[in-house]
């Protein structure tokens, strides 16, 4: 037997989830932010490159776990497992640019 429940204006949600317009909106801001990501390329944005970078990222991480991996919804340990496996990423990811020297410039 399922779970889906139908919201005031017709969507359906599953479970503990959002309606089919709330996954539209995330999908449309993570690709709004994709877009920005991709600008990097042909836009100089001098220092503020990585940073601006690896903030977009975050955002991004957190918006597909939270919302379509539905850690929004679940037990707070797996959110603290995910989080903690970016600040990680980031961390790992920042000591081997540190390494080559890369924010010496």
């Amino acid at each position: 037997m399922t779970t889906e429940n139908v919201t005031e204006h017709g969507a359906t949600e599953h479970g503990a989830g959002m309606s089919n317009a709330g996954y539209i909106r995330i999908a449309a801001i993570l690709a709004a932010i994709t877009g920005l990501e991709v600008s990097t390329v042909y836009v100089d944005f001098g220092p503020l490159f990585l940073p601006a970078l690896l903030i977009m990222m975050a955002i991004k991480f957190i918006m597909v776990v939270s919302y379509f991996m539905h850690l929004k919804f679940d037990n707070k340990l797996f959110s603290f497992m995910f989080y903690s496996g970016l600040v990680l990423a980031v961390g790992v990811y920042s000591a081997a640019l540190a390494t080559f020297e890369f924010f010496i410039k």
